[in-house]
Order: C-alpha cells, then structure tokens, then sequence
C-alpha cells in the first residue's frame, strides 16, 4: 500500500476566530481525502431558495508547489438534504493564488437555509496537477470510440 503524499501549505490566518471559537481546517479520519471549511461570519446568514452568497473562511492559503493545486468541493450531506451546493460546483486553487479563501454557496433547495457561523460548508482537497502540451494532429490513431459523441458508450 502506497502513501499519502504530504505537501506544507501555508495557511494565513484572516480572521481571529479562526483556530479558537471557528476551528482550523483538518481531516476528520485517517480516511479522509478533504479538510472541512468552515462559514467564518460575522452573522448567520439564510439563503433563499435560489440564492447565492461568497462566505469567508477567515483564511488564506498558499501552496507554493505548481505540482499541486486544491479544489473546493461541496459537502456531499448538505447538498443532498438541504441543497446547498457551491454556486461555481467546484473551485480551484492555483498553487500561486495567495487570496483570502471564499466559498460561493448557493441554495439550489426548495427552501431556506441558514449558514451559522463555523459551519462546515465544504471540503478543501489537495491534488496534483499535470500541464499539457497541446499537439495540433490532422487526425487521431483510432480507438474503440472513435468519433462517437456524447453519451455514445451507452445508458449505463
């Protein structure tokens, strides 16, 4: 068994709450691919069923390593049962972005919801990144594919 590869991220802490009433970023179980974040709010906030809001985490990060890069993803619980997803689905970090970490929320739900403040609202997981080089072909080799299109392979 291979791993878990450990990269140093530096983390600024923004808001003073952070790491005392809102807790730090971290993994719940040895198992787990995401840290949670959490809404660092000066006030609850309810959105209604269609709207959307930025939520401070109270921090910033950097990862420095162009090897890498962090996704933020919406927490599988509250999107399922209160349908509060990320308004842009999944956000992404480049290892040179140094900004205060927001979180578009957006309530795709049937009724209101209600952020507290230090709420788990998604998850931060870090990946590592592969640039391509593009090159211009006249045509592909073949493939069992091919040229089929859009959901071509089947229904299931």
């Amino acid at each position: 068994m291979n791993a878990r590869a450990i990269i140093d991220v530096e983390l600024k802490i923004l808001d003073r709450r952070l790491g005392d009433s809102i807790p730090l970023p971290q993994v719940a179980t040895a198992g787990s691919a995401g840290m949670d974040l959490r809404a660092a709010l000066e006030q609850p906030l309810t959105l209604a069923p269609g709207e959307s809001a930025l939520v401070p985490t109270g921090m910033a990060m950097h990862i420095g390593d162009p090897a890498w890069c962090a996704l933020v993803v919406p927490r599988s619980g509250l999107g399922h049962k209160h349908g509060l997803v990320m308004g842009n689905l999944v956000g992404v970090i480049d290892a040179d972005y140094q900004g205060p970490l927001m979180i578009s929320c957006w309530n795709r739900g049937s009724y209101s919801y209600t952020i507290e403040v230090g709420d788990r609202i998604a998850q931060l997981l870090l990946v590592p990144v592969a640039q391509a080089r593009l090159n211009i072909v006249a045509d592909f080799a073949p493939s069992e594919r091919g040229g089929k299109g859009f959901g071509s392979t089947g229904k299931q």
